[in-house]
């Protein structure tokens, strides 16, 4: 029998929608059921990468761990990732498939996809007992609509029901939600079977009232009030980036200062996750020179286009600012595309990045890259010193070493050597993304700067990156079981559950 399936959408992007599929995943999972994630297109600059080196959405790898599963690229068939203003990447299965302009996309590519978003959904309906569907933004855009495979058109097709879900943290709940329904036609309205009210803060009685009027208003019952909740999930996107987690600290008010450039084409940043969990660490996000001061650790994150974000820092100053950080003390760490931007010379004869220009680098690690078209995307273990440290690599850059004034930062399990390191140790530079995830590495770097700074070294035992996430899950899911009427769910997908 082929899987039952539930969709969430959102009354608009950024309402919760991933933080609800992940909180379902889990309890599926702990009701006994062999549950899967599942979005057909997704635009996010944040990408997981399955064991098999494929890329996908980072919500459905985090979604497919959360519901115990492998997670593979039938998840999430095509994810575009931003690279220009107005360009994306399509990545189909994983792989690199073509950069396109939205138009373009919206024009020529979104018939070719249906037949491939179509066969990832039914190989997901012969092999799960549950499809959790993630919608895109709002079903309700009717510029888009004709075009639209991430909304109702995949309702369709997994012949799902749509939960709809608010943020009434934003303002203006129920008129978005009553706007929302007023902009579907037939057919897709009657596919909403029920509202969630997400990010709610205040005490519940108060919104009683707004509950009784949507429900006799739109026929379609609340299926729950899930309260706001901090639950520590990577995201999925940059609108990640201008939530309170990154609210600025004030000076002094931590004993160790890290600052995160926030580049124009920043991806995969949840790389810096890890520092929050860290005591007595303060991180900051810098978009101007001006901010910078003087950070105990500096660092160059991933972006989708290398070339133009270093074009970027040398227009606003920071190429400089970096060099005096230098100086300074401060140790700098790059990651991908901010390894590539500390070296000497990084030349792009394919144009895979731009026009075809080369550049120099910031010069603080003797090294030169060169861009080519064939995308490296990897799970890897490397090992440093005693330490066994496990992520992944996304890269289209192969960089050499220049100079013999450097050493490898990772010895990989391919053999490989990954990175570099200046002889002080001040400087380094990786392809590793998810590094400061190994925790006891992240505690130790840490400790190094404490102790530079005469303050006491932290415990050296941290819970594993693994323990906290299983934390997580279990946590978002115990939080919105509790606000949520999953018999009724069961109810919409015709299952017979013992809860």
């Amino acid at each position: 029998m082929p899987a039952k399936s539930i969709m969430i959408q959102g009354t608009a992007s950024d309402v919760g929608k991933s933080m609800i599929c992940t909180a379902l995943c889990r309890i599926f999972s702990d009701d006994g059921l062999k549950v899967v994630p599942f979005k057909s297109q997704n635009m996010a600059l944040n990408s997981f990468v399955t064991k098999d080196g494929g890329e996908i959405g980072r919500a459905q790898g985090v979604q497919a761990e959360a519901a115990r599963v492998v997670a593979t690229t039938d998840m999430n068939p095509i994810l575009l990732k931003p690279k220009q203003d107005m360009m994306s990447e399509v990545i189909v299965h994983g792989k690199h498939f073509l950069n396109m302009d939205a138009k373009s996309y919206r024009n020529n590519f979104v018939q070719e996809a249906m037949p491939i978003v179509e066969k990832s959904v039914r190989t997901l309906q012969n092999t799960y007992d549950v499809i959790v569907l993630e919608g895109a933004g709002s079903p309700a855009e009717i510029n888009l609509k004709d075009r639209d495979i991430a909304n109702m058109r995949m309702a369709h097709l997994a012949d799902a029901a749509v939960v709809l879900v608010a943020d009434i943290d934003r303002g203006g709940v129920f008129a978005s939600i009553v706007g929302t329904l007023a902009l579907l036609d037939e057919e897709e309205r009657a596919r909403v079977k029920g509202l969630i009210i997400n990010k709610f803060r205040g005490m519940r009685e108060l919104l009683d009232d707004g509950l009784a009027w949507v429900e006799r208003e739109t026929g379609i019952p609340v299926l729950g009030v899930i309260p706001y909740v901090e639950v520590n999930i990577e995201a999925e996107d940059s609108l990640a980036l201008s939530s309170l987690r990154f609210k600025k600290p004030k000076p002094g008010e931590f004993a160790v200062d890290v600052a995160m450039i926030r580049l124009p084409r920043i991806s995969n940043f949840t790389d810096i996750d890890p520092f929050f969990d860290e005591p007595e660490v303060g991180v900051r996000l810098i978009g101007h020179v001006n901010e910078l001061g003087t950070p105990d650790l500096l660092i160059l994150p991933g972006t989708k286009s290398t070339m133009d974000d270093l074009a970027w820092l040398k227009a606003q100053g920071f190429d400089q600012a970096i060099t005096h950080l230098r100086e300074c003390g401060t140790k700098i760490i790059g990651i991908c595309g901010g390894f590539q931007m500390l070296g000497e010379t990084l030349l792009d004869p394919e144009a895979v990045e731009g026009n075809g220009e080369s550049a120099d680098g910031l010069g603080l690690l003797p090294m030169e890259t060169i861009f080519v078209g064939n995308k490296k995307t990897v799970q890897m273990t490397g090992v440093r010193g005693q330490d066994t440290l496990t992520g992944y690599e996304i890269h289209l850059g192969r960089t050499k070493i220049l100079r013999d004034a450097v050493s490898p930062f990772l010895l990989l399990e391919d053999g490989r050597e990954d990175g570099a390191v200046s002889q002080d140790e001040q400087v380094i530079g990786t392809y590793f993304h998810g590094l400061f995830h190994n925790r006891t590495f992240t505690r130790q770097l840490v400790n190094e700067i404490r102790v530079k700074k005469g303050l006491a070294a932290l415990p050296s035992d941290v819970k594993s990156d693994a323990e906290r996430r299983e934390d997580a899950y279990n946590m978002l899911a115990d939080h919105v079981r509790a606000n949520l009427d999953m018999k009724k769910i069961y109810e919409l997908l015709s299952l017979e559950v013992s809860i």
